[in-house]
């Protein structure tokens, strides 16, 4: 049964007409978007107790403390936030005439697009809220990128995943998978990402945040998400930013296992050729969650139940872990280029090669689709380290140096050799190539 989606303004006036619900906005960085969709859309009095943007650093500083990264667009500084806010109103609103409400922090840190164009436009966003009065309070955080060419449009756009939010909280917490897909009510297809969601409080406690992450990917909201060490979801350039990233490309439920023999010597073999601190290096395993989503039109919670659990696994290996739906190396690198890293090395099996440099396996715009390949690839800094296989048919190890390369394609294959974008792995044991 489809769900009825209200306009926005409808949503922001039901929330100020609940006599229960009552708080605070703290907006930085874009205008105090979603404060003023409350005012705009009437009654906002009996909803709001305060709002607030502290723009200057100065005075920021001075309610909500120094960020010793120097980042302030952060969830360092959103948490901070959203304690500040919330711990006024518990503190200040007391007595007969505050009995029975429902409080509430909503709290944004944002930057959007500059005059220049040259940044990438993101933000944190999130609510502390009672379900019940006097009750322990819930937090839902938010990690989102604004897409729009235009600043006033991406303006708009936090201004309606912001009143989603606080919607969400308050009327849709109970069913977790409806709560995600209304953040990005009323808003059009390409104007917005959200790639990491953290959900806290008694309103959640049979919640899994590797699930509700993975179902971000699942809805399309996301291309994916990453686990640290300890398989706690991350935002990718807390993690990745600046670093020298090492990858292996694995499916979930592929036929063979990743082949790890040979990915270690891959890791090893970029860390010597692209001069490499190990202490800056940082090797992630992909688990490509494409093939399950082009074989299924609706994936289930058993299904993001084994990803989360396949991810778990790969995470005790003492590796951090991305979960992803990009099915192509360039998309890939173009998710990574995001984060600014030094250098990125992608481990890939030859057979994945072959196929691309095979043009039977494309239509007549196979050269075009090749070289929006390349470029989107290599011109990121990117090299790929290619494992070999057994082709079972003749009983041959499979190299750059033997793999059929079609006409149309060989010279900008042999150039790509030739430069080093893509390297055979050295010095590996025959008995650790496996058969494709």
């Amino acid at each position: 049964m489809l769900r009825e989606i209200p306009e926005t303004k409808r949503k922001a006036l039901k929330i100020n007409l609940d006599p229960t619900i009552y708080g605070t906005f703290a907006e930085i960085g874009a205008g105090q978007e979603v404060a003023r969709n409350f005012f705009t859309a009437g009654a906002a009095s009996g909803t709001i107790a305060k709002t607030m943007s502290a723009y200057d650093m100065a005075f920021s500083n001075e309610i909500y403390g120094i960020e010793k990264s120097g980042r302030y667009v952060s969830k360092s500084r959103l948490d901070k936030m959203l304690r500040h806010e919330y711990d006024l109103l518990t503190e200040r609103l007391t007595g007969e005439k505050y009995e029975g409400r429902r409080f509430f922090a909503f709290a944004d840190t944002v930057t959007t697009l500059n005059y220049n164009k040259t940044n990438d436009p993101h933000g944190w966003l999130g609510i502390m809220y009672q379900s019940d009065p006097g009750a322990e309070a819930n937090e839902i955080i938010i990690h989102i990128r604004l897409l729009d060419s235009d600043s006033s449009l991406q303006q708009n756009v936090l201004g309606i995943i912001g009143v989603n939010l606080v919607f969400a909280a308050f009327f849709l917490s109970g069913n977790v998978q409806t709560m995600i897909e209304s953040l990005v009510d009323n808003l059009s297809v390409g104007s917005v990402e959200i790639d990491l969601i953290n959900l806290r409080g008694p309103a959640f406690k049979n919640a899994n945040d590797r699930l509700v992450n993975l179902y971000l990917i699942a809805k399309g909201f996301s291309g994916a998400t990453i686990f640290d060490k300890n398989a706690q979801v991350c935002q990718s350039k807390d993690l990745l930013y600046k670093k020298d990233i090492m990858i292996l490309r694995t499916r979930y439920r592929q036929r063979s296992t990743p082949n790890f023999d040979l990915f270690n010597r891959a890791v090893e073999q970029f860390k010597r050729s692209q001069n490499i601190d190990g202490s800056n290096l940082l090797v992630l395993i992909e688990v490509l969650m494409s093939n399950m989503l082009d074989e299924q039109s609706d994936i289930n919670s058993s299904d993001l139940e084994g990803f989360a659990a396949r991810a778990e696994e790969l995470c005790a290996t003492g590796n951090n872990v991305i979960v992803s739906n990009f099915s192509r190396n360039h998309k890939l690198a173009q998710y990574l280029a995001r984060c600014r890293p030094h250098s990125v090395g992608i481990s890939t099996n030859i057979a994945n090669l072959r196929r691309i440099f095979d043009s039977s396996k494309y239509g007549a715009d196979y050269t075009d689709e090749l070289l929006a390949y390349v470029s989107d690839l290599f011109s990121r800094n990117v090299k790929l380290y290619a494992y070999p296989y057994l082709d079972k048919r003749n009983n041959e190890i499979i190299t750059t140096q033997n793999m059929p390369v079609s006409d149309e394609a060989r010279p900008l294959f042999e150039f790509l050799i030739k430069n080093n974008y893509i390297t055979d792995i050295e010095r590996y044991d025959e008995k650790d190539v496996k058969t494709v």
